[in-house]
């Protein structure tokens, strides 16, 4: 069985949403483990395999997986038939990958670049676009469609959405992607462990 390592509230709470999503809670072992956090809190955790004690990661088959693009892309391939799925061979499996990696190398850089007022230097914007290109990206890509992908919901809206779920405020304010993120925000898998990483 696969092991998944789960910190709450941190980066694999994406990856930890998709498995809800696509109906894999029984398939996949979740291992909670601590980890260093911002505000100096947490700690590396013994029972984490991650090289750099940080999650997500991903044991299957005694392989060890890292990286939320790359885990959210295997399991796709692992259960092709789970709901959400987006395997090989499926319509939207090119735009599922750009839309993966194109959060890792565009999307969060222009966040962190924003957040630590770089973002403006032309070196930034020549490297990783900027925050008016990636807008216009998404709602170009939203007209006509409620989710990413023509075939509706899958993980890359996850991943794409995720910054905003820590801070609002860093949301685009667009009506198209506002309502965007709102539909994705209000799935029952996001806030089932949104709740089950919040205990009350």
């Amino acid at each position: 069985m696969p092991t998944f390592y789960h910190a709450p509230n941190s980066r694999s709470s994406t990856v930890a949403i998709a498995i809800e999503e696509m109906g894999l809670s029984t398939e996949i072992e979740t291992k909670i483990v601590s980890i260093p956090r911002q505000d100096g809190s947490g700690g590396p955790d013994a029972a984490n395999p991650h090289p750099e004690s940080k999650v997500p990661a991903l044991e299957v088959n005694g392989t060890l997986v890292t990286e939320r693009a790359a885990i959210l892309a295997l399991l796709s391939e692992l259960y092709p038939e789970a709901p959400s799925a987006i395997p090989p061979g499926h319509a939207d499996r090119g735009p599922f990958l750009m839309w993966l990696a194109y959060y890792a190398g565009v999307v969060e850089p222009l966040i962190m670049g924003m957040v630590c007022e770089v973002a403006d230097k032309p070196i930034w914007i020549t490297t990783y676009r900027d925050m008016p290109a990636m807008v216009a990206r998404l709602e170009s890509t939203l007209e006509g469609q409620d989710y990413l992908l023509a075939s509706g919901f899958s993980a890359a809206d996850l991943i794409m959405a995720s910054p905003y779920q820590w801070n609002r405020d860093w949301l685009p304010k667009s009506p198209a992607i506002e309502a965007w993120f709102d539909r994705v925000n209000s799935r029952p898998a996001v806030q089932a462990i949104a709740a089950r990483d919040n205990p009350a």
